[in-house]
Formats: C-alpha cells, sequence, structure tokens
C-alpha cells in the first residue's frame, strides 16, 4: 500500500466535491481517475499529493512515500544531480539536453517537466492531463515511459488511446462519490453503463413508492384516525432520501448549424510549395477536396499545420503552386488557444455580443437557453469567463461556434480538457455532420473515428494523403516507402494551357449569378403551380390555360439547364 483515503469530505460552499471518498493506490498501479468536468478529478489529485487538506477523514500514507505531479517543482537539492538516471530519461523522452527551457514549446516544456518527475524517482506519480499540447509521436513516448516505468501512476486524461494503453484500474468520481472498476477501459464502459441502467431502474421505483406514500398521508379524516405513525416516520424518511439524492450531470447538446451547401468541390491544390526561409514546410503538395470530406492534418508541433490550414483556405499564398476555393464557403474556426473569447466579457456575451437571443436553424433561442445545452447554468453563464476551467472554455467555444452557419469547419485540436462523454458527442456530431471538416488533433482515438482521410506531415516539407485515420494512415506508411507515397494529384485537366483570365473571369461571374436566376425560375414555376391547383383554372380560360402550360415546360426545362450548368462550372468545365 502507498496511500489509502479514507472516508475524505471536502467542499466549497456547494455541494461536496469530494462526499465519503475511499481510495487505495498499491505499488506499480496505473489508476485512471475519469469524470465529468468540474466534478473534482484536480481536487482530488490535489489532496493525495497533500496540497489540500480536506475537510473530514483520513489519509493513510507508507513511510517516506515520495510523490510528484506533473505541474509541481522538484527540489533543486539533488533534483537533477543524478547522472546516468537524468541522461536516461531525457534519452528516452528524447529531450535536448542543452536546450534553454525557456526556448522549448508548449509540449517540449511539459515532458521537460516529466523527465524532471521521473528523475526524482517518486513512488506515486500524479499527472493530470499530461497529452494536452503533445503532439502523437510525443504521446507516443510518453506512453512508452510510463509503461516501462515501474512506479504507480494516479493520472487524469480524456485521451482514450492513451488511457487503454496504460490504465490497470478506472476510478470514476461522480457526484461526490469515487467507484473503482478493476480491468480496463472498455470493461468499464461496460459495467457503467448497467450501473447507470440499474440506477435509473432503482430511482424510478422509489419514486413511485413515495408519490404513493404521498397521496395516502393526503387522505381525509378516516385515513388519519387509523394513521400508522410508523408509516409516516417512514414517509418522512424517504423525503429526505429524496431531496438529498445528487442528480446526474446531464449531456450536452451539440447541434451544428444548417448552412446552405458549398460547392461540390471546397479546394483544389496544385504543386505548392511554401516555406519559412530556407526551410520546406509544404513541397510539391497536391489534393482535391471535396465536399463533405472530413480531413484530419497531422504532424509533430511546429511541423507547420496552421500554416496548411492557412494555405488552403487561401489565407496565405503560397511561393509556388496554386490553391483554388470553391464556391458558397461558409467557414467557421474552433482555434486550440481559444483566442476567439473575450476574457473582459461573460459567457452571455462571448456568444451573443449583448443580445438576448440568437437564431439557430432559422429559429429564435434565449441565449440562457442556448447556453445551458452546453452545461452551463445561468449563473455561471453571467459570469466572469476567467472563472471557467478548461473544459468549460472548451464548451464556451463550442457554442460560440455553433451558432453560426458554416458548411466548412475548421477545428484545431478540439478535444483538449472536454470529459470523454462530451468529447463523445462531438464525435458523433461531427460524423454526421453534412458539411467538409479540416480537423487538427492528437488525439488518435478521435481522428480514427471521425476523418475520412490525412494529410500527414513526413519531414521536409512532404505531405502524405491517406484513406482513412490516423491507424489507417500508419498501415499505409509501412506498406510503401516515402517516395512511393505522393500526394493526392490535382485534376489531370488542371492546370495544362495558360490560363485565360477574362474566360475564368466570366465563369465566376456566371456561377455567382446562377443562384439567383434558380430561385427566380423555382419561384414562377411554383406560382403556375398554385394556378393550376384552382378549380375551374383549365375551364374559364382555354388559351390562358395552353399558354400557362408552354410557359411551364419552357421553364422546367431552362431550370435543368441551370443546374447542369452550375454542375458544370463547379467542375472547372
Amino acid at each position: 500500500m502507498l496511500i489509502t483515503l479514507r472516508d475524505i469530505q471536502l467542499a466549497f460552499g456547494g455541494p461536496a466535491l469530494l462526499d465519503g471518498v475511499e481510495l487505495r493506490i498499491d505499488a506499480g498501479e496505473r489508476v485512471v481517475l475519469v469524470g465529468r468536468n468540474g466534478s473534482g478529478k484536480s481536487t482530488l489529485m490535489q489532496v493525495v499529493a497533500g496540497e489540500i487538506t480536506p475537510d473530514d477523514g483520513r489519509i493513510e500514507r507508507k513511510p517516506g512515500l515520495r510523490v510528484a505531479r506533473l505541474e509541481q517543482a522538484v527540489d533543486d537539492a539533488g533534483g537533477w544531480d543524478a547522472g546516468a538516471r537524468i541522461e536516461a530519461t531525457i534519452d528516452r523522452l528524447q529531450l535536448d539536453a542543452d536546450a534553454e527551457v525557456t526556448t522549448l514549446s508548449g509540449g517540449r516544456k511539459r515532458r521537460a517537466l516529466l523527465a524532471r518527475a521521473l528523475v526524482a524517482q517518486p513512488d506515486l506519480l500524479l499527472l493530470d492531463e499530461p497529452t494536452n499540447h503533445l503532439d502523437i509521436d510525443s504521446i507516443r513516448q510518453l506512453e512508452a515511459a510510463l509503461l516501462d516505468w515501474s512506479g504507480a501512476v494516479l493520472l487524469v486524461t480524456h485521451d482514450r488511446a492513451f488511457l487503454r494503453a496504460l490504465a490497470t484500474r478506472i476510478v470514476e468520481l461522480d457526484r461526490g462519490r469515487l467507484t473503482s472498476w478493476p480491468g480496463n477501459y472498455d470493461t468499464y464502459l461496460a459495467r457503467k453503463a448497467k450501473a447507470l441502467e440499474d440506477e435509473a431502474t432503482a430511482n424510478a421505483l422509489f419514486d413511485k413508492q413515495l408519490a404513493q406514500e404521498e397521496v395516502w398521508i393526503r387522505q381525509g379524516i378516516k385515513a388519519r384516525r387509523t394513521r400508522n405513525e410508523g408509516r409516516v416516520r417512514a414517509l418522512q424518511a424517504m423525503r429526505r432520501e429524496r431531496a438529498e439524492r445528487r442528480e446526474r450531470q446531464g449531456t450536452a447538446a451539440l447541434k451544428i448549424q444548417d448552412a446552405a451547401a458549398s460547392g461540390k468541390r471546397v479546394a483544389v491544390v496544385e504543386d505548392i510549395h511554401y516555406a519559412w526561409d530556407d526551410t520546406p514546410v509544404v513541397r510539391g503538395f497536391s489534393t482535391v477536396i471535396q465536399r463533405g470530406d472530413k480531413i484530419g492534418i497531422i504532424g509533430p508541433n511546429g511541423a507547420g499545420k496552421t500554416t496548411l490550414i492557412k494555405l488552403l483556405l487561401g489565407q496565405l499564398q503560397p511561393d509556388a503552386g496554386r490553391v483554388t476555393l470553391g464556391t458558397r464557403l461558409d467557414i467557421a474556426h474552433f482555434d486550440q488557444h481559444r483566442q476567439a473569447l473575450d476574457d473582459k466579457l461573460n459567457a452571455l456575451d462571448n456568444v451573443a455580443q449583448g443580445r438576448s437571443s440568437i437564431t439557430v436553424n432559422g429559429q429564435p433561442r434565449h441565449i440562457i437557453s442556448y447556453l445551458q445545452d452546453f452545461l452551463f447554468t445561468p449563473e455561471r453563464a453571467r459570469g466572469p469567463i476567467t472563472k471557467l476551467s478548461g473544459g468549460e472554455r472548451n464548451r464556451l467555444l463550442l457554442a460560440k461556434l455553433f451558432a453560426q452557419p458554416a458548411n466548412l469547419l475548421v477545428m484545431d485540436e478540439p478535444t483538449n480538457d472536454l470529459d470523454v462523454e462530451t468529447l463523445e458527442l462531438l464525435e458523433d456530431l461531427l460524423v454526421q455532420y453534412s458539411g467538409t471538416l479540416l480537423l487538427v488533433s492528437h488525439d488518435r482515438a478521435f481522428i480514427d473515428n471521425v476523418v475520412t482521410s490525412t494529410l500527414v506531415f513526413e519531414g521536409d516539407g512532404r505531405i502524405g494523403d491517406y484513406v482513412g485515420g490516423y491507424t489507417d494512415s500508419l498501415r499505409q506508411r509501412r506498406a510503401a516507402p516515402a517516395a512511393e507515397r505522393p500526394s493526392k494529384p490535382a485534376p489531370s485537366q488542371r492546370p495544362a494551357p495558360p490560363v485565360d483570365r477574362k474566360a475564368e473571369q466570366a465563369k465566376r461571374k456566371e456561377l455567382a449569378a446562377l443562384p439567383g436566376r434558380i430561385e427566380r425560375l423555382e419561384a414562377e414555376i411554383a406560382g403556375i403551380h398554385a394556378q393550376m391547383a384552382e378549380p375551374d383554372f383549365f375551364t374559364r380560360d382555354v388559351a390562358a390555360a395552353d399558354a400557362a402550360q408552354d410557359r411551364l415546360s419552357a421553364l422546367e426545362a431552362e431550370l435543368e439547364s441551370a443546374f447542369a450548368r452550375w454542375e458544370a462550372l463547379e467542375s472547372g468545365a
């Protein structure tokens, strides 16, 4: 036994975050702590680390127990004076021993902090969301280091692939209570679903019995004369039990606003090159992005993923080659740094910009009601966003993103800090989304479950284009040497001859005018159909009826031709 928590109680003025928590961690265990955002996971980690004293309960520690947290500094005395152990740890996590910490990226700083914690050789290592801001290669190195390490680990993570690789036991914090689930993550999911089903059944039975007893207590004079006082006391106890029941927090009701469909081709990329000074970022890359594609963009931190997105969206011009954007694009952008949120405004004003309601899929929604779909109480929605947790800020950014119609979603690390339930809801939403998605993520399970193809940065500016998700791209990369992995070619008919700029301009103008023309044709056709539906239309004026039929035939032929021309212009004809 390394540490045991017995009947731990802790509250900060509201419902208890920790309500009779019991936890034991033994040597060599890798325990994963799961729970909804705001359930108290980080608080429990601080109690285990000895940084917070609980209101009640007892903590038993093994004598001389050494505990380290990823965020916590290690004592300077001997922290890095461990010679070979330091070199081995630096090598294992692929760090540059001579690099200044202040010059490191966020991901490398996290790896350096982890290395410092491991060098201290703690008996128990506490890791709170250790994969945030790490690229996939770094996550796999961390995974390997922890699997190879003999100490115990208590970690909080939303990364399901990471969790599945490491967990020897799952513990869940739910409504102040901690439940231990031996076995792997998939076993936990199955057993948890059954437990929630049993809880719902028991609660429904209890509520039915309580309702029956409330009917009995309200009976008339005759019933009161024969009232069983023991039954009255039992009813009072049931009332207290019902009042103390803590309902499980609801799930977010995520919805993306419908937008008019974009053109069939979202972007045509033709042999583009881009470099930072003399360093190639994108070299000889071609692809075609079609309406409805869901594309994952994978690569090390600093490889140029954000630069590639800017090139694909026309926000940055390539040094060579060409990007041609499609038509009718409504773009919504999720920024991993959450710069779209204004810390001077509350959650309401960040989304509604001072309005009391917003329009969602053509229907007005009060802003409070809309934010409740994203699990914000009215009080939380009116409070400063500087008080929001990382997961809450992510949900707020999603609420702001989904408040605008979009047929092209650009999402940069949308899963950071989200609890697994909200993450899986987002996953389902994006799978069903009819628009186009550009997704930058280091969450392997999320990529596998959402995208239809992946663009992988493979070094020296090369970008591989693969069918399927992260796991599929690994298999395809193993099957073919790098030299045989060209990017997807752009259409062969483009760009062969020199471009006729005037002709291209005329086509764009014609394409822009087509939606209005089609709308007018459809309106006139609908008007004629309405006239023909009148009972005496064909008898009161035979000549007018014949003319209307001729006009209807001509309009329908013109409409069909307009649709065909629209499709031809979009395909580049």
